[in-house]
């Protein structure tokens, strides 16, 4: 399959040091990417790159064969490009449903003078992604929170909010830092569900990076493992376990 992100080079430096030194890698629609490696191995610093946090000094990125190193994040987001934050990246003092409806506003059938003037196709296309956020909601079992503000949640219901709000608009690419932190295990059996769905169902490509093996061996087609800014595996999560390089960057040796 033609490759729906592709990497050639990529170099990130801050000052002397290199956070990511020359990496390449693909992802195709609806494939399942892993980057894993130690911490301080490069994994945020490449998210960065490609969502657009961070300039790179060297090499290229595209997105559906175009160019997007260079673009802004909101740029890059509304070509199909969309991420979750290790950190999170919720709006505290709205609730979980209107945090979704963020997420949503780029599907809403609507103008802006349709929606200060409250014309019936506003109203329409305004119910319709209410609905449609409560039905993503529940679909994760946060639906009972819906109108709780996003501060008020616990740290697994942030997590999981976000990961919605992600989802809402089903783009091409998602990239998910760290999904499973702070998950209960059920909610971290049904997460991995929900991801095999959307690459298998519709199509989706996901890059995603995540501490929890288990859960990347679990769930990934492929496993890229950094070190040092360097890749050091690209391939299916059975070879990368057995990979000497990949012991050596996690325990110091083979």
């Amino acid at each position: 399959m033609a490759a729906l992100l592709e990497l050639t080079d990529v170099t990130v430096r801050f000052g002397g040091l290199v956070a990511v030194d020359g990496v390449s890698l693909t992802v195709s629609a609806g494939e399942i990417c892993a980057v894993i490696g130690p911490n301080g191995a490069g994994k945020t610093t490449l998210f960065n790159a490609v969502s657009g946090n961070v300039a790179i000094n060297g090499g290229r990125i595209l997105f559906q064969g175009e160019e997007i190193h260079g673009l802004t994040p909101h740029q890059i987001s509304t070509k199909g490009v969309r991420r979750t934050f290790q950190n999170g990246g919720l709006f505290p003092h709205l609730t979980a449903l209107e945090n979704v409806l963020v997420g949503l506003h780029a599907r809403v059938d609507s103008d802006i003078l349709g929606l200060l003037l409250g014309t019936s196709a506003a109203k329409r296309a305004e119910s319709a992604a209410t609905a449609r956020a409560r039905e993503l909601l529940d679909l994760m079992d946060i639906g009972h929170v819906a109108d709780h503000l996003a501060s008020d949640l616990s740290g697994g219901q942030q997590r999981i909010l976000e990961i919605v709000r992600a989802l809402a608009t089903e783009p091409p690419l998602l990239l998910l830092d760290e999904p499973a932190v702070g998950l209960a295990p059920h909610m971290r059996s049904q997460l991995v569900a929900i991801i095999r769905r959307l690459a298998s169902e519709r199509g989706i490509g996901i890059l995603l990076i995540e501490h929890a093996i288990e859960l990347v061996m679990s769930v990934a087609d492929r496993v890229i493992v950094l070190n040092y800014g360097k890749k050091v595996a690209d391939a299916p999560p059975a070879q990368v376990r057995a990979d000497k390089a990949v012991l050596e960057a996690y325990l110091g040796h083979a």
